[in-house]
């Protein structure tokens, strides 16, 4: 075990929550955050991952639960379809998966592997990242209490390809007590050249900036912008503050994930008024 998962994963346990996010946040904001008395966005974060625990979270953030979830809130059409469910890494069997497919981990963020090659397939690499991963419950890293209690597995869903864009789009948004309020673009997802827009419900342009550049060309208005702010007001129903995460492919919306806690609380806003503006829209009460 390297030093930093030890620090997570082993000694890390022994440290109350509220202690340990006040380390990363910190660690990651350079300064203290109150957490009794939240008042910014990035605060309020931090206040859910203490305050708001309701057990449905776990089946809506494990990525092989939600899919039944979604599907009945909204249609089985906005699911990325399964193509399979193991419970081990070694089990994974590819022999019966299509040429082209994605790989995920269902406790954690980050475990994906895209294959869109089958006969170039590294399985041992596989069985050895996603073993490891399995093996780490990801609760632990930002306290995310949704991660917690979800039974680790590996699932198989249908590679999906846009015709215009090699790494598809994201749009994430951001909905304030069941209202979309904040669209973040991502362009390049995960790739060298990564960049993130911030929009308005009426497709305005922020002046908004976190983790990455903005794009040089942000991306125009989504087509079925519509029907994708319906997608996430159904989607957010009953929360103060959720994340809805979905895909354009080829002129159709498919569901992604939920995010409770949009960077885990721990990305800075430029400009800085924008974290106690987003703040001011969750209510606590």
């Amino acid at each position: 075990m390297n030093v930093r998962n030890f620090l997570v994963y082993g000694i890390g346990k022994l440290i109350p929550d509220s202690l340990w996010l006040q380390m990363k946040y910190k660690q990651h904001l350079g300064k203290r955050g109150d957490f009794m008395n939240p008042q910014t966005f990035n605060e309020k974060m931090q206040w859910l991952k203490l305050n708001d625990r309701n057990p449905e979270y776990s089946l809506m953030a494990d990525k092989y639960s939600v899919k039944k979830r979604v599907s009945e809130l909204i249609g089985e059409q906005y699911v990325i379809p399964l193509l399979g469910v193991w419970n081990r890494a070694e089990e994974v069997d590819i022999s019966g998966l299509p040429d082209q497919f994605v790989l995920k981990t269902t406790h954690d963020c980050g475990g994906v592997i895209v294959c869109r090659d089958k006969s170039r397939f590294d399985y041992n690499k596989m069985v050895n990242s996603f073993s490891a991963r399995l093996s780490k419950n990801y609760y632990w890293n930002c306290r995310e209490w949704p991660y917690k209690n979800i039974q680790p597995r590996i699932i198989a869903e249908e590679y999906m390809e846009d015709k215009k864009s090699k790494v598809l789009p994201v749009y994430k948004i951001l909905c304030f007590n069941g209202q979309p309020e904040i669209i973040q673009t991502i362009q390049n997802d995960k790739q060298p050249n990564e960049s993130i827009d911030y929009f308005d419900v009426n497709w305005n342009l922020l002046d908004l900036r976190q983790n990455y550049p903005n794009s040089e060309i942000p991306l125009s208005r989504p087509e079925k912008l519509t029907e994708m702010l319906e997608i996430a007001r159904k989607l957010s129903r009953g929360t103060r503050f959720i994340r809805i995460d979905l895909y354009s492919i080829n002129g159709d919306i498919y569901f992604s994930e939920y995010t409770f806690y949009s960077d885990a609380g721990f990305a800075a806003f430029v400009p800085e008024r924008w974290d106690k503006k987003l703040g001011d829209m969750i209510q606590l009460n």
